[in-house]
């Protein structure tokens, strides 16, 4: 299989080759007993999956293909092992570097689709599908209801969930290039580099009331609301350190919250024309070396089969294949363990309805998490 891209500049700096030989540059606190484990299992195949979702009460999980294809698989019953192409977009998009297909998330209701993809000219395009019971896209339904110029080709964020308010969240990069050149992540007045809300039943892009959640950030490739509506971001680093952002829900789920960039990489100061006060430090950072160099985003477990994981973050890496898990409280990791090493170029880990996550993999691995 041709890759499409080379993720590391995907959800990566975009001087990868920059990073360090060395190890993590904060301490793994262990477990005093035994440390969490799980095991991966491969469920099935796809072409460069960069995303994965499901709907309530629906056991069929949907793959999110970079080129354009959204695939419908059977993971349970009579429909297990079934596989059909629920939507093909490619003549809207292509697997370019770090363009393509990026992002799914049903509607609540289950009747609705929404994707996130950069269209033939290298733009953002959000747009809605109404979705059939057995899970076929409408095309003639499709209205787009949030676009967004890009001004370089890479840092498209690509990232969609459901949160406060019933309202759609949309992740953003930073534009792109490199050290957020025209200084926009910070600015109130820019969508980019931001977390985004806007009216998932908008009749068009006009109407999305499209407002500024949180700013400060680089990449959010991807994020989510937890069960109790928690906002966990996981922030693609520049040169040194990656990063795991928490908002909690008691606390306002990330609304008006900076995350630092560009002022901040991590903990450490980057542009120093940038305003340093006023963010919210991550929970969370390591530096580039053995643990990796491009967080590809993580989920909080909430697996009930899985109960030694409940409630960790669980984050992969795609230059380093770890799967590692993090326990979070207030804004401190209390306990860091790396879960599984070497399972490839991790593209995302994502919860789906039932509870159950997920790993993905640039190759084409979908692997379930479970307990050991």
């Amino acid at each position: 299989m041709k890759k499409p891209l080379r993720l590391a500049s995907f959800i990566a700096p975009i001087s990868v080759a920059l990073f360090g030989a060395g190890a993590l540059a904060v301490p793994h606190p262990e477990s005093a007993t035994a440390s969490p484990s799980v095991k991966l299992a491969v469920v099935t195949t796809a072409t460069a999956p960069v995303d994965i979702a499901s709907r309530a009460n629906e056991s069929a999980i949907y793959i999110v293909e970079q080129d354009g294809r959204i695939v419908r698989f059977g993971v349970a019953g009579t429909d297990k092992g079934t596989r059909r192409v629920a939507l093909n977009i490619t003549s809207l998009t292509s697997a370019n570097g770090e363009r393509g297909l990026l992002g799914l998330v049903f509607h609540p209701n289950g009747k609705f689709a929404f994707i996130n993809y950069t269209d033939n000219k290298g733009n953002t395009v959000v747009a809605r599908y109404g979705v059939t019971t057995a899970g076929k896209f409408l095309t003639s339904t499709r209205t787009v209801i949030f676009t967004m110029k890009q001004p370089y080709a890479n840092h498209n964020g690509g990232g969609l969930a459901f949160g406060p308010g019933g309202r759609l969240f949309i992740g953003t990069g930073d534009g792109g290039s490199g050290g957020d050149p025209n200084r926009v992540s910070l600015k109130k007045d820019s969508p980019l580099g931001k977390i985004l809300s806007i009216n998932p039943n908008a009749k068009n892009v006009a109407s999305n009331n499209v407002t500024v959640w949180s700013r400060g950030l680089r990449n959010p490739w991807r994020f989510e609301f937890d069960a109790g509506g928690n906002l966990w971001v996981a922030d693609v680093g520049q040169n040194e350190w990656e990063e795991v952002n928490v908002s909690w829900a008691k606390d306002g789920a990330g609304k008006g919250v900076s995350y630092g960039w560009s002022a901040f990489e991590g903990n450490t100061r980057y542009n120093a024309d940038q305003p340093s006060k006023g963010h919210q430090p991550p929970a969370y950072v390591y530096k580039h070396g053995d643990a990796g160099c491009s967080i590809s985003g993580g989920t909080r477990m909430r697996d009930p089969k899985i109960p030694t994981v409940k409630d960790w973050f669980v984050f992969g890496d795609y230059c380093s294949g770890r799967l590692t898990g993090i326990l979070v409280k207030g804004n401190t990791a209390e306990k860091v363990t790396v879960l599984a090493r070497d399972i490839g170029s991790i593209s995302a880990v994502r919860t789906v309805a039932d509870g159950t996550a997920y790993v993905l993999t640039l190759e084409g691995k979908i692997l379930r998490i479970s307990s050991r």
